[in-house]
């Protein structure tokens, strides 16, 4: 027990004082591990386990669009992408459809290594502009 009390003070911590950038990779990793929680409660039969699994990917997704800027004309795409997203995790959870799940589950996993890339980029300019 106090192992675990340790390990979400120091998860609570690392949330805390993360830049954004580095909260949406959390986002992003959270999304993953739950909807691969999901994927796997549904091949078991686990159907409760699945859908809360799912619920937490389909709130991560919502919080993705709301935080988009739609003054961008990318925003509009992520939009799109989200929205497909939800689609997904919606239906797969309604239909218990793990190959609707597994859509879902590549859409985020792309957007993340795109994420992941950019925040790579945008380390590098910061470096060379020093």
């Amino acid at each position: 027990m106090v192992n675990s009390q340790a390990a979400n003070a120091y998860k609570n911590q690392q949330i805390m004082t993360a830049p954004p950038e580095q909260l949406t990779l959390l986002l992003y990793n959270g999304a993953l591990r739950f909807l691969n929680e999901s994927i796997l409660a549904t091949e078991q039969g686990d159907i409760q386990k699945a859908h809360n699994a799912n619920k937490r990917v389909q709130d991560i997704v919502r919080e993705f669009v709301i935080t988009l800027d739609m003054s961008y004309e990318i925003s509009k795409n992520f939009a799109q992408l989200y929205e497909y997203t939800e689609y997904c995790l919606i239906q797969g959870n309604i239909k218990k459809d793990v190959k609707l799940l597994q859509q879902a589950k590549d859409v985020l996993q792309e957007l993340r290594e795109a994420w992941v890339g950019a925040m790579k980029q945008t380390q590098v300019a910061r470096v060379a502009g020093r």
